[in-house]
């Protein structure tokens, strides 16, 4: 660090500080860490996974074994009868659209029972005005809020799923732009239990962004249908470089499958062009890196703890995604905190991140995000809505060493600006 960074001596204190009492904690993540290597390891060899997997396809992709063994793979490791991985899906948002659209149907309702769900999610519902929203073709949204404690309401999703029928029962695991808890595999089996309960042919569904590998379970693996998510965050490694995938049972995935390509083709078709190599690899190397991020946010949670600001989730507490809120108290500090990691990003560190209209969100945003992917949240990035409580959300770190030098140089950053 002292060859390196120019960081003052109390942050070095404190990193040393951090460090040491964090020992413990960070032995428990690498046996989580491990044991994910480990399954993933035996899903590649238990499919056989071979260099002529890594061919690429043209045209209409007919025969490509190669996406066929990676989808085999990715279905085993997730715990699902079949999954749909593809370089095609454009971001997370598209790849729950394409599943959302896959499987509701005019007439049917879909019940969020995690609150209002992601800003980016608004217009796919209906929840905002959109062009070809589930809304305009018939199917109805509704919600069930979070108790005071900022957790689901299982009596009020049980009395909500008497009152009439829900053809889909939405979760989303991750706490988005809140500070709402994420939600662990257990807590997800507990609503699971409720919605088998009381209608057992309600299709379970769940936004899994950012919480793959970072426990040893699944959604999938209790009770859940359908899982989704973005393969430039948790299951593409920092190596994919687009891409999305959805895991469950197999009569669901076939109907994604032709939301995405055409009715009767679906999953047959669909040419790699080559990238089947890096999406093998990517999955390969997403529970190591997933390992490094969580680790990433631990460290930050207790920086910041340290130096004073509430954080969430604590640095002690466990862990059910990758993401870490700081409450950094003004529009000054939020500012300078993403331009501290900016500066210590191996891409675009020269670069000063500026707040602006992003499109899906209803107020100004300030992103940092110097990674080889544009927008690949597994590599480290913060970003922030320029509202209260101006907490930024921080998430990935394909390194923990790179991952917390930029962490102290945020710190740093935000320290000089307050003299």
């Amino acid at each position: 660090m002292q060859n390196f960074f120019e960081i003052s001596p109390r942050l070095k204190s404190l990193d040393y500080e951090v460090r040491n009492e964090l020992k413990s904690i960070f032995e428990k993540r690498d046996e989580i860490t491990e044991y994910n290597q480990l399954k993933v390891l035996k899903a590649f060899i238990n499919n056989g996974v071979s260099e002529n997997h890594f061919n690429a396809s043209t045209g209409y992709g007919y025969g490509d074994r190669g996406r066929e063994v990676l989808e085999e793979t990715f279905a085993e490791i997730m715990g699902a009868e079949d999954s749909l991985i593809r370089h095609n899906f454009v971001s997370g948002t598209h790849t729950l659209s394409v599943a959302l659209f896959g499987i509701l149907r005019p007439g049917d309702t879909v019940l969020s029972v995690t609150g209002i769900p992601y800003d980016t999610i608004h217009p796919i519902f209906g929840i905002t005005d959109s062009c070809g929203s589930l809304k305009e073709f018939g199917v109805k949204y509704d919600q069930v809020d979070l108790n005071d404690k900022g957790l689901p309401d299982l009596e009020k999703i049980a009395n909500r799923l008497k009152k009439d029928s829900v053809k889909m029962v939405y979760i989303q695991r991750s706490r988005g732009y809140t500070l709402r808890k994420s939600l662990s595999v257990d807590e997800i089996g507990e609503i699971v239990s409720v919605v088998r309960n009381i209608a057992p042919e309600t299709i379970i569904m769940v936004d899994n962004c950012y919480g793959e590998f970072v426990e040893k379970r699944e959604p999938t693996e209790v009770g859940a249908d359908i899982i989704a998510g973005s393969l430039i965050k948790n299951p593409g490694g920092g190596i994919a470089r687009t891409g999305g995938y959805i895991a469950g049972r197999k009569d669901l995935i076939e109907m994604c499958s032709y939301r995405l390509t055409t009715p009767a083709t679906g999953k047959e078709v669909g040419a790699t062009l080559g990238m089947n190599r890096e999406l093998f690899m990517g999955v390969f190397h997403a529970p190591h890196v997933v390992g490094e991020a969580v680790k990433t946010a631990i460290f930050a949670s207790r920086l910041f703890e340290k130096l004073g600001y509430n954080v969430t989730p604590a640095s002690d507490e466990e862990r059910a995604d990758i993401i870490q809120a700081l409450l950094l108290e003004n529009e000054q500090n939020l500012t300078a905190f993403c331009q501290g990691i900016q500066s210590g990003s191996p891409v675009d560190a020269f670069v000063t991140p500026e707040a602006w209209d992003m499109p899906g969100y209803d107020s100004k945003v300030i992103m940092a995000a110097g990674t080889f992917t544009l927008g690949a949240s597994v590599e480290l990035s913060a970003d922030a809505p320029i509202r209260e409580p101006f907490a930024v959300w921080m998430q990935g770190g394909l390194n923990f060493h790179s991952g917390a030098m930029c962490v102290l140089l945020a710190a740093e950053k935000m320290i000089n600006n307050q003299k």
